[in-house]
């Protein structure tokens, strides 16, 4: 068995060195299911796993009602369905039969419309770049979250192969106490392109979430941090210009959130995932070397039809509170390459799969069992003939699809993901203010108050009509002074950073 093994790595490991790909781009999103936003594509490619073999199936929600999946044209959850560690091995119990009782327990009053909607799927076509990417490249419909749960230890494990034992967000007091997902110090990709001189980059909008890895913090990683919109210049210049390795953070905050996160409308995803293809299908030397990978870390609390695999590797030794053996809910995972055929690809994914590909690709130590074990995503990229002259030229998404219908929702809109970024920002300040005084700050007691406050004077805004408008306004401010203060954090960090490196310089 360890020859077979043994045997198969070595051939994706020769796989990978031969193919024609020079540059790896990951798109990772947010919390949305296979069958939600691709199942639809079985109308297109043979033998993918989606909205028909779903269609006999059914979750209840413990009250009388049955629901199946339906076609939706919703672009926008009003309500944001569990999707912590517990809540998620309820929902998959029972062969994936737990998700609108899952939501049902959070919203006990919800409609059976809201419901419903947790079953939903979107029908072909409506999603413009996804489903447009989805019918002209490779498909994965057997890729995993790395494990049951929230976003946080999924976005390790899709960096690093690991979570170090983690399986949830900060929430309540531990937000206020965040050494336990500050110190996720191991390894990351990024340190192995380093050490192979590799080039690589992170391009974001207002705060990366990446820099909850320790690694990150340091000064020569810092270096290769970047906002978003210089991604379509580096994109346009000369391919061998161009990072080997990038990874793309969406909007975390604010009206204009992209990150695909409820009760954001979908198409401002959309409108991202179209606007990074189109830069790199623009520039044909570039597009002629390069993988872009759209991924989704998990599944968000959507209902998704097909059983996640309980016999994952463990990455690690730290396995005291979950084994990590059972993956996630399956998610949405597209591959886009003109070396990519138009199809679909069954492998075995989880997150890992690009750790493995790309460790496989430049000779790296692996990151892990996990990622060591994985199958590589270099399965689905050719090695020979030419490349695909038939791809798409551009991916349009109407700005007209871009207003939301339910504004007010964007505006007011808070997830555990949010308050965990913004919670590591007061730790990132605390931290810079420490440095900078030799005084110990207690920021985390401040943003108590100030988020006390805030929901204090929102929760009266909703109850009192009659000054709802002055409340609203000032709970608005007071939502816009935290999302600059976070984003402010990387600003800071920065200089720092460059101002510690400006001292070691002769």
């Amino acid at each position: 068995m360890g020859d077979v093994q043994f045997g198969k790595a070595a051939q994706q490991q020769a796989h990978a060195q031969n193919d024609p790909i020079r540059h790896v781009v990951v798109l990772l999103m947010e919390n949305h299911s296979f069958d939600q936003m691709l199942g639809c594509l079985d109308e297109v490619h043979e033998g993918l796993d989606g909205i028909r073999n779903a269609a006999s199936k059914t979750n209840d929600d413990g009250h009388g009602h049955t629901f199946y999946p339906r076609p939706t044209r919703s672009r926008q959850m009003k309500l944001d369905p569990d999707h912590g560690h517990s809540a998620v091995l309820s929902q998959i119990d029972g062969n994936n039969s737990g998700f609108v009782r899952s939501f049902v327990k959070d919203y006990p009053k919800s409609s059976l419309a809201a419901r419903q909607d947790i079953m939903g799927y979107y029908p072909r076509g409506f999603l413009p770049a996804l489903h447009t990417l989805g019918e002209q490249f490779t498909v994965c419909d057997r890729w995993f979250s790395s494990l049951p749960g929230p976003t946080w230890p999924n976005r390790y494990f899709a960096l690093t192969g690991t979570s170090k034992g983690q399986v949830g967000m900060p929430s309540g007091l531990d937000g206020l106490n965040p050494k336990w997902y500050t110190e996720q110090d191991q390894d990351t990709i990024f340190d192995r392109l380093t050490s192979a001189e590799k080039t690589w980059r992170v391009y974001f909008y207002d705060f990366p979430a990446s820099l909850l890895l320790k690694n990150q913090r340091k000064a020569e990683n810092l270096a290769n941090y970047r906002y978003f919109d210089t991604f379509f210049r580096d994109a346009a210049g000369p391919a061998d210009a161009f990072p080997e390795f990038v990874l793309i953070e969406p909007k975390y905050f604010g009206e204009a959130q992209n990150d695909d996160h409820p009760p954001h409308n979908v198409m401002k995803a959309e409108k991202l995932i179209a606007d990074t293809y189109n830069a790199l299908r623009s520039n044909e030397s570039l597009w002629q070397s390069t993988l872009l990978v759209v991924l989704y870390d998990e599944h968000g609390g959507f209902y998704d039809h097909v059983p996640p695999p309980p016999d994952a590797v463990a990455p690690d030794e730290h396995t005291g509170a979950f084994d990590f053996r059972q993956l996630g809910v399956r998610v949405p995972a597209i591959l886009v390459s003109p070396w990519c055929d138009r199809g679909v690809c069954h492998a075995q994914f989880d997150h890992c799969s690009v750790l493995k590909y790309l460790c496989d690709k430049w000779n790296l130590a692996p990151l892990g069992k996990r990622a060591q074990a994985a199958a590589s995503v270099g399965l689905a990229i050719r090695t020979t003939g030419t490349a695909r002259a038939d791809t798409p030229q551009f991916i349009r998404v109407s700005n007209q699809s871009l207003i939301p219908d339910h504004v007010e929702l964007e505006k007011k809109s808070s997830n555990s993901n949010q308050l965990g970024l913004h919670h590591f920002a007061d730790f990132l300040h605390a931290e810079l203010d420490r440095l900078a005084t030799g005084a110990v700050m207690s920021a985390a007691n401040i943003a108590r108050a100030e988020s006390r406050w805030a929901r204090l004077k929102s929760a009266l805004g909703s109850a009192m009509i009659g000054f709802g408008q002055w409340l609203s306004k000032d709970f608005y401010q007071a939502r816009d002074e935290r999302e600059a203060r976070t984003s402010h954090a990387f600003t800071r960090l920065s200089q720092e950073a460059d101002g510690t490196a400006n001292t070691r310089r002769p």
